[in-house]
């Protein structure tokens, strides 16, 4: 099955989900993190299925892989950001352990998906090999 769109990728459709309970969720946090840990957090988890979105719509496989990075990168900070939160406070215990829980998948499906890039890069031996179809892997579930 070949994608047509990164709205197909199901880590795309799952992050999206963790940036809506976030936003929800950081709307109760005190009025004077608006501008600090509620802001960064929620650019942190944008910032998560907007990488999947720009890597997807490359013409390279390796700037997919790379793009697929960061948002593995990002999804640390955030996993780390709802610790704080919850750690001072801003976050009960339950509400904080479905989001760890959550980006803990997501995290799984994000580093399958690189390690499976990375080796279609290997394969093919052009790091910039156009990406004209995407293993059947990497497609959506139904």
């Amino acid at each position: 099955m070949q994608l047509r769109s990164y709205r197909e990728l199901t880590v795309w459709q799952r992050a999206m989900g963790v940036v809506e309970e976030l936003y929800a969720l950081s709307s109760t946090f005190p009025d004077s993190e608006r501008f600090s840990l509620t802001q960064q957090m929620r650019r942190t988890a944008v910032s998560i299925p907007s990488n999947i979105a720009e890597g997807n719509a490359r013409r390279s496989t390796k700037d997919y892989a790379r793009f697929v990075s960061i948002a593995i990168g990002s999804l640390a900070e955030l996993e780390t950001q709802v610790e704080i939160a919850a750690r001072i406070g801003y976050l009960n215990n339950a509400h904080a352990s479905n989001l760890l829980s959550e980006l803990d998948e997501i995290g799984r499906m994000l580093r399958a998906i690189e390690t499976k890039l990375r080796g279609y890069v290997r394969d093919v031996s052009a790091a910039d090999a156009p990406l004209v179809t995407r293993p059947s892997s990497l497609a959506p579930r139904p």
